[in-house]
């Protein structure tokens, strides 16, 4: 499995976890630039919530979340205050990380106001 679906599974994964926990998911995978894209953009009652899934087989490499630097940090705030220029009927909003470890078995932990 390539690095590109793994990450397109882990997103899949964080999708439908965030639905069953009562979001309601707005948009994903959305590109600002070259640098940026947000993988899930969800509702969670009136708060406009910015995920970023990070996906690994094991934790050989250490917890998948540990891939947020802060580097992408910033990036990713560079396309929130971009997407709620164009969304301004959003007043809340944070930024989310779900890590993903498909092995041995599938792990969910979901950081919220990261």
């Amino acid at each position: 499995m390539s690095n590109i679906s793994i990450g397109k599974n882990g997103e899949d994964i964080a999708a439908k976890y965030l639905e069953k926990q009562g979001y309601k998911i707005l948009d994903r995978n959305v590109r600002f630039s070259k640098f940026c894209e947000i993988d899930i953009i969800a509702l969670d009652k009136n708060t406009l919530v910015f995920v970023e899934v990070k996906t690994r087989k094991t934790d050989f490499c250490g917890q998948p979340i540990e891939a947020i630097t802060k580097t992408k940090y910033q990036h990713i705030k560079q396309g929130i205050f971009l997407y709620i220029q164009e969304h301004n009927q959003y007043k809340n909003y944070r930024i989310d990380g779900i890590s993903i470890l498909l092995k041995p078995s599938l792990d969910i932990k979901h950081y919220k106001n990261i």
